[in-house]
C-alpha cells in the first residue's frame, strides 16, 4: 500500500522536474544542496593562515617604525650640519672683522701708542665723529672702534665685541697687542643640564689663563672668537711735548 505523503511528494517532484538525488533529499527532509564534508585539516590550515597574516602585519609595522627612525636621524644630522656650517661662516666673518680692526689701527699714525683709545667693553659704543670734525689720535681710535662695532652688529646675529689690553701689559710702555673677542648668537637651542639650568660646559667663559685676560669672558648664550692683534709702529712720535694736544709723529716715506 502506497504512503499518501510519499505519493504526494513524488507527484510534486514529478511536476517540478527535479533530479532524482535532489528529490530524494527533499523527500527525506534533508538540505537542498549536497556538499562534501569539510575535513578537520582544512580548519587548521585556515587558522594557521590567519596567524601568518597577523605576523606579517607586525613585521611591516616594525619595518615602518625603523625606517621612520632612520629618516628622523638623517634629518637631525642634516640640521646639525647646517648649524655647524652657519657657525663656521659666522666665525669666518668674525676673523675678517678683526682683521679690519687691525687695518684701522695700522692706518692710525700713532696706533701703537694709542692702544688704550681702542679699549671697549660689551654693549659699549663710543660716540663722536671724525668725518667732519678734527680729531686727536685718541679720538680717531675711538671713532674707528665706533665704526667697527657697528659693522659687527650688522654682520653677525646679535653681534658684539670687547677690545681689551692684557692685564699683564698694564704698563703703557709694555703694551704691544690688543685682545679682541667677538660674540654672536648661535642658531640653535640652549643646552640644558639635568636640573634644567644652562649647561656650564657649553656656556663656559672663554678666558685663557696664560694671557692674563681672565677678566674678559664670553657672554652667556653666545659663541665667541678670541684673537690677538699686534699693531706695528708705523710712525715715530717726537719726544718733545705735544702740539695742540697731539703728540707729533714722524712717518718716513
Amino acid at each position: 500500500m502506497l504512503n499518501p505523503k510519499k505519493s504526494f511528494f513524488q507527484s510534486r517532484v514529478a511536476k517540478i522536474g527535479l533530479p532524482p538525488l535532489l528529490s530524494m533529499n527533499i523527500h527525506h527532509g534533508l538540505q537542498i544542496c549536497d556538499a562534501a564534508p569539510v575535513p578537520r585539516t582544512t580548519m587548521k590550515t585556515i587558522r594557521a593562515a590567519n596567524i601568518q597574516s597577523g605576523i606579517s602585519l607586525i613585521e611591516s609595522l616594525v619595518a615602518i617604525v625603523v625606517m621612520s627612525l632612520g629618516i628622523l636621524g638623517i634629518l637631525g644630522l642634516q640640521l646639525r650640519n647646517l648649524a655647524d656650517t652657519q657657525t663656521s661662516l659666522n666665525r669666518a666673518q668674525a676673523i675678517r672683522l678683526i682683521e679690519d680692526l687691525s687695518e684701522k689701527i695700522q692706518a692710525n699714525p700713532n696706533g701703537l701708542g694709542s692702544l688704550s683709545a681702542y679699549e671697549s667693553t660689551w654693549n659699549d659704543t663710543p660716540t663722536g665723529t671724525c668725518a667732519t670734525d678734527g680729531c686727536t689720535l685718541s679720538e680717531m681710535g675711538a671713532y674707528d672702534v665706533k665704526q667697527w662695532k657697528e659693522a659687527v652688529k650688522a654682520t653677525l646675529p646679535k653681534g658684539d665685541a670687547a677690545i681689551f689690553i692684557s692685564a699683564v701689559d698694564s704698563a703703557a710702555e709694555n703694551r704691544r697687542q690688543l685682545g679682541v673677542m667677538v660674540a654672536w648668537k648661535a642658531n640653535e637651542k640652549e643646552h640644558k643640564a639635568a636640573d634644567g639650568s644652562n649647561d656650564e660646559k657649553y656656556t663656559e667663559p672663554f678666558a685663557p689663563a696664560n694671557t692674563g685676560s681672565a677678566r674678559i669672558s664670553c657672554p652667556d648664550g653666545l659663541i665667541c672668537h678670541l684673537q690677538y692683534i699686534q699693531p706695528n709702529q708705523r710712525c715715530t712720535p717726537f719726544p718733545m711735548g705735544s702740539l695742540n694736544g697731539n703728540v707729533p709723529v714722524y712717518c718716513p716715506g
